[in-house]
């Protein structure tokens, strides 16, 4: 650079010498996770409209995936839950 003016790299490296080189690794891992994560979202998406066109119902499908992620104690706390509102609007 012209007179002796340096890059904001150059004063970053400087300021903060490995913790920059380190914070550029993190975030570069963690911009090529948000890629991966972006294709599986897709993956999944396809899988889905997939289905639908098999006659499934995507909506029941995700539900039954979110609730085979909790743990039983939570589902069981959940389906109670449901179960009380429902009755308290005179719908269970």
């Amino acid at each position: 650079m012209a007179d002796g003016a340096q890059s904001f790299e150059d004063l970053a490296n400087q300021a903060g010498g490995v913790a920059a080189g380190e914070l550029r690794q993190f975030i570069e891992r963690i911009e090529r996770l948000e890629e991966d994560k972006k294709a599986i979202m897709e993956d999944i998406k396809e899988v889905y409209a997939e289905a639908k066109g098999t006659g499934f119902d995507t909506k029941v499908m995700r539900q039954i995936v979110r609730l085979r992620k909790m743990n039983h104690a939570d589902r069981q706390e959940q389906e109670a839950l449901l179960e009380l509102y429902l009755s308290a609007l005179g719908e269970g």
